[in-house]
């Protein structure tokens, strides 16, 4: 099996040759590039399990990077490696579409563990537990492509928004809590909060639900997290 290809996107070199040295002891092959518009080319242009990305680059930020990969359809999961690191830089970068974010300083060790819990999901979520189009009503959901038809008409999903979808489809009937979406989607440490979870449902059931408030497909379960009903049935009083 080839051992997972990083991209390390960082201008400093002492910091860089540090980092590759590590991730290469760990058995990853690392390549190393420096500035930001040289990364956005090589991005789209070769193939990576990883990208660990820089925000403040000469050429290009790390967060307009990341949304033009979004933009062009590439999902490759990416990690922000970076000094900013408020609240406010944090939420910028997830919805520009990144994985995770850890800040600087940080512990070496601490890298190759999200590093790794990366590497798991996308892992888990190329799996074939269940098959990569699956059907709801007369609607679809292509996790692939991460596209599919709704009531609404075709609809894009995000990285995180397949996550989700892809879990509670692979356990339909069965409730999977709040704690379970984040450790499974996110890892424990990237998202404190489950309020983050329910952002993210409201955003599948735009596209999924013909009428989001009345759910038929998605279903609440109090206090304890949501549930996949693969026979779409509403429930009397739930929002």
């Amino acid at each position: 099996m080839p051992e997972p290809k990083i991209l390390l996107v960082e201008d400093e070199l002492s910091l860089a040759e540090g980092i590759k040295l590590n991730l290469e002891l760990e058995g990853l092959a690392c390549t190393w590039i420096p500035r930001g518009d040289q990364a956005l080319k090589q991005i789209l242009a070769e193939t990576f399990d990883l990208v660990i990305l820089d925000v403040m680059l000469p050429g290009m930020d790390g967060f307009t990077i990341c949304e033009k990969v979004r933009e062009a359809k590439n999902f490759t999961p990416i990690l922000f490696l970076t000094a900013k690191n408020t609240d406010d830089d944090r939420v910028h970068g997830f919805e520009t579409g990144a994985d995770d974010y850890l800040g600087k300083p940080f512990q070496v060790r601490e890298l190759l563990l999200r590093v790794r819990a990366i590497l798991r999901r996308e892992s888990w979520y190329k799996s074939r537990e269940i098959s990569s189009r699956q059907v709801f009503g007369s609607h679809w959901v292509d996790f692939d492509n991460f596209c599919g038809e709704g009531p609404q008409g075709p609809f894009q999903l995000g990285v995180k928004e397949s996550m989700i979808l892809k879990l509670l489809m692979e356990r339909p009937g069965q409730v999977v809590s709040r704690t379970d979406i984040l450790d499974k989607v996110w890892g424990e440490d990237a998202y404190p909060t489950s309020r983050t979870v329910d952002n993210f449902i409201v955003r599948i059931r735009r596209v999924m639900e013909q009428d989001p408030h009345h759910p038929r497909w998605v279903h609440t379960i109090r206090s304890v997290g949501y549930q996949f009903d693969p026979e779409g049935k509403q429930r009397k009083g739930e929002e």
